[in-house]
């Protein structure tokens, strides 16, 4: 009896262990100096939240898609470790987003991260990876532009290649700025905002399974009616960050 004891004993602390091993991970990387340029913007970004909440850890191959200056990138890089990659992807339309950036990260060095601009519109993989991330992204996507077509077909294309770029299991990360409930897309050109409720709807449509949303870049003082660039509200815009899981 006392051997079994010890042993669920040693399991309970090997459980733990592992349950805080994507936390030990994440907070390391958001201490690397190498970023200390970074830094400065990880309290506003609620960067160790939404990190643990998307459950991201060591050896996990990561899409960073549209990754601006890849902020979240190397911290990605740092959290996944060598066993892990990231993969921090531009669709072949926004080749001139990429432009400044992509050099940029590239110039880093860091040997588990490949910048690239993807040779077609919608996200693609080499091989099955564990999560895809977009940040602020995905209210442009019935827009046109970096995603060639438009409108409803777009988000279709769009989230059903994420849906095949996937691990079974695999996690879906969207944030973006919220818009009123029951605008749906109609703000995501005008104002830079989307109805959460319809970006909900649109990714369980391609086959995921809604996980959650992570309260913490919530601001309920935006009232939605500006465009997310205005100096009133910039960087200060109320946002969602939900998580799905592909069966």
């Amino acid at each position: 009896m006392k051997i079994i004891a010890a042993l669920a004993g040693f399991a309970l602390v090997a459980t733990a262990a592992h349950a805080q091993a994507p936390k030990s991970a994440i907070a390391a990387a958001l201490a690397d100096p190498a970023r200390a340029d970074q830094q400065g913007d990880d309290a506003r970004r609620e960067a160790a939240a939404v990190l643990a909440f998307s459950g991201v850890k060591p050896g996990d191959a990561v899409i960073d898609y549209l990754p601006g200056k890849g902020y979240w990138t190397r911290v990605f890089a740092g959290i996944v470790g060598p066993k892990g990659h990231v993969y921090a992807d531009w669709p072949a339309a926004a080749a001139k987003y990429a432009a400044k950036p992509l050099p940029a990260i590239q110039a880093l060095g860091l040997a588990n991260v490949t910048a690239a601009v993807q040779p077609t519109n919608l996200p693609t993989a080499a091989k099955p990876v564990d999560l895809f991330w977009t940040v602020q992204n995905y209210h442009d996507i019935p827009n046109g532009g970096p995603f060639g077509e438009g409108g409803e077909p777009a988000i279709r294309s769009f989230n059903a290649a994420v849906f095949a770029l996937l691990k079974h299991g695999g996690t879906y990360v969207v944030i973006d700025h919220a818009d009123a409930p029951g605008t749906g897309l109609t703000g995501t050109n005008t104002r830079h905002r989307i109805d959460p409720a319809v970006v909900k709807t649109q990714i369980e449509a391609a086959g995921f399974r809604f996980v959650g949303e992570s309260p913490v870049l919530r601001n309920p003082a935006d009232d939605h009616t500006k465009l997310v660039f205005d100096p009133a509200i910039r960087g200060k815009t109320d946002q969602f960050v939900f998580k799905f899981r592909k069966p």
